[in-house]
């Protein structure tokens, strides 16, 4: 199993619309789902502190996430440069 974590910072006016575009119907799961390898991505909003999410990305395999990469690169940095407004700060922990 392939697991990505992110932690994002965001600010209050738009996390009704970070919720939508990150959580496991948005778009990035979206963006994910035409990879075969690809198992689920999960929302989790940090409860003290307001405005904190983790992000859970998980694909059968390194080789899943890496075929992904090879085959969706334009479509996921442009889905980044998208959706960057969304975001005050993001961290990749894993």
């Amino acid at each position: 199993m392939k697991v990505r974590v992110w932690r994002y910072d965001v600010a209050t006016q738009v996390r009704d619309e970070f919720e939508r575009e990150y959580g496991p119907a948005g778009s990035w799961a979206r963006l994910f789902a035409l990879s075969p390898g690809f198992v689920d991505t999960t929302l989790y909003a940090d409860v003290t502190r307001p405005g904190s999410y983790l992000t859970v990305d998980r694909f059968a395999d390194e080789s899943a996430w890496r075929r992904f990469r090879v085959e969706h690169e334009a479509a996921y940095l442009s889905l980044g440069t998208q959706l960057q407004h969304l975001t005050l700060e993001q961290e990749e922990l894993v």
